[in-house]
């Protein structure tokens, strides 16, 4: 009798041994989004040499794949136009269903506060938005705040419809600006991945290796003091939180951040490379739009806010397929974390369609600084998407320019043939010009679709 049990016990051991269960990362689960009309990747662990059998309802077919010696598998298999719900069955050992599948566009949504910003924490009409929020077409991933000194494998987190209970508590600008995105592109499936951190600099949202082979994101990321609200070392949220998930097929980025690194010189250089370090690890360009920082009191430093913003517009014309939207005119100067998520949501939201989904030629953009000419005395600058220039009551009073010893004076402006012409008294032979260059300064400077112009200094 006893022999018999023991003869089971080992039997069991080694079934379990000899068996490995098909398992997929958590952003495999019933009730996402995959991207519509490419093909995705789709991976997990089984035992090795395991065949793996992944077959979705949308076509029945079977794609078979082999696990490797380290017990890693992966495929890729198309996905049809929108549409669902639909399951996945993964078998091999065991089988997985996944259930309640959309086809449709993915969208991340990372950076700091006011991207992490939620519904509970007092949006502006967050209640009304709260109540109406049940929308079976718009899917919520919310990844936990977690840090790791390497790349992980795999992340905490569940898909799960759109609800008042889960949207209240997800990214405020994300929802907003899938809830757009559903609407105008006609009942498409939205999924949101969300994944951010208050308090924290781009430098932890990017891959170690890129910062420390390159000697000025070096340096500026040494100078990155320790904060209570979150890490400051580089790559800790970017290995946790956002490189379990590289392989994800996406639509595009949401990127809302830059408070954090108020004070760096270099923040196009930053922002650039973390762009560049994520399409190289998800293998295509794709679409990254982002939220200019908006106008507020920095501490006793009357610049470092206008650098960021100037920094931000730069990253425009350094990096293709990328755009911005402005908040000066819909953030409160005395408020780092503004109300009006609504605004920014639908502002990104307008960005995409026109870029990404070019459902319309509207113009999405607030007037950017493009060049400037000297005459005499006076400087013209002209603007990209300058039609219908004008100043908001009136107010023409944040240029300022100066001549060759760089020292700046307030500056008179005014409006010819959609270009602004400034000058001074106080400087015969003007040669550079800035706007909006106070850390509270809110843009007065706006185009025919009421959206402000960017602070910038001319080079």
């Amino acid at each position: 009798m006893k022999n018999s049990f023991i003869t089971v016990v080992l039997f069991l051991i080694l079934s379990n041994t000899a068996f490995a269960n098909v398992t997929l990362p958590n952003v495999f689960s019933d009730n996402m989004v995959l991207q519509r009309n490419t093909e995705v990747k789709i991976w997990g662990w089984a035992n090795s040499q395991e065949e793996v059998v992944v077959k979705p309802s949308w076509n029945n077919q079977e794609y078979k794949v082999k696990t490797s010696n380290q017990a890693k598998w992966e495929i890729l298999i198309s996905t049809p136009k929108e549409g669902g719900p639909y399951t996945i069955s993964i078998k091999g050992y065991n089988e997985v269903v996944l259930k309640n599948i959309l086809i449709g566009e993915v969208w991340i949504c990372s950076g700091q506060s006011n991207m992490e910003m939620n519904a509970s924490w007092g949006i502006e009409n967050g209640d009304e938005a709260v109540k109406n929020a049940t929308n079976p077409n718009i899917r919520l991933f919310l990844v936990p705040k977690l840090t790791a000194i390497t790349p992980q494998d795999n992340l905490s987190g569940t898909w799960t419809n759109c609800t008042p209970e889960t949207m209240k508590y997800f990214s405020a600008v994300g929802y907003f600006f899938g809830k757009r995105l559903n609407e105008e592109l006609k009942n498409v499936p939205i999924g949101l991945i969300s994944s951010n951190w208050g308090g924290t600099p781009a430098e932890i949202w990017m891959p170690e290796e890129v910062i420390q082979n390159d000697s000025v994101l070096l340096e500026s990321a040494k100078t990155r003091k320790e904060e209570i609200y979150g890490p400051n070392q580089p790559a800790r949220a970017f290995n946790a939180m956002i490189s379990p998930i590289t392989g994800f097929k996406i639509a595009g980025v949401l990127w809302y951040q830059g408070e954090s690194n108020v004070g760096s010189t270099v923040y196009d250089k930053t922002l650039s490379a973390l762009i560049t370090s994520w399409r190289k690890l998800w293998k295509y360009d794709f679409p990254f739009y982002f939220v200019q920082i908006a106008p507020y009191k920095y501490g006793e430093d009357h610049f470092s806010g206008s650098i960021i913003r100037d920094a931000q517009r730069k990253v425009l014309q350094e990096v293709p397929n990328v755009g911005m939207v402005m908040t000066s005119d819909i953030s409160p100067i005395d408020d780092i974390h503004p109300k009006d998520k609504k605004s920014v949501g639908i502002r990104l939201a307008n960005l995409a369609l026109v870029n990404t989904y070019k459902t319309n030629t509207a113009i999405v953009n607030g007037p950017l600084y493009k060049g400037i000419t000297i005459d005499k005395n006076k400087i013209v600058v002209a603007f990209d998407f300058e039609d219908g220039l004008y100043f908001k009551d009136k107010k023409a009073d944040l240029f300022e320019i100066a001549g060759s010893d760089n020292v700046f004076y307030k500056a008179t402006a005014s409006i010819k043939n959609n270009t602004v012409i400034v000058q001074s008294a106080q400087v015969k032979v003007p040669v550079k010009v800035r706007y909006a260059w106070k850390n509270t300064d809110q843009s007065t400077l706006f185009n025919k679709a009421n959206l402000p112009a960017s602070s910038f200094i001319s080079e």
